[in-house]
């Protein structure tokens, strides 16, 4: 039932006909500079039922996801972690 429930309420996003923008929305790929440690990470921001962060797809419910939704490249944000507060600077903005 819960499967049938999200089937009947789900709607195709095509990324790809949005207009372009470095504004982080639903399906966007984004690069975050963690600017303590300098490493990147590369995440899609994806329906919970889709995520899987080992592959790079990130919750749109998850805590790093909701900081960096309506941002846009070149913004710095901060995320509540487990380990702490991490800063990231939102690196790339991709429309893939």
């Amino acid at each position: 039932r819960d499967i049938e429930a999200k089937l009947s309420n789900a709607q195709i996003i095509d990324i790809r006909s949005m207009p372009p923008s470095d504004k982080v929305i639903f399906g966007t790929t984004v690069v975050l500079v963690d600017l303590a440690a300098g490493n990147e990470v590369r995440y899609r921001i994806v329906g919970d039922d889709e995520a899987n962060v080992a592959e790079g797809l990130l919750s749109i419910s998850a805590p790093i996801a909701r900081a960096i939704i309506g941002k846009r490249e070149g913004d710095e944000v901060e995320v509540q972690t487990p380990g702490g507060t991490k800063v990231y600077e939102i690196g790339a903005v991709e429309y893939i």
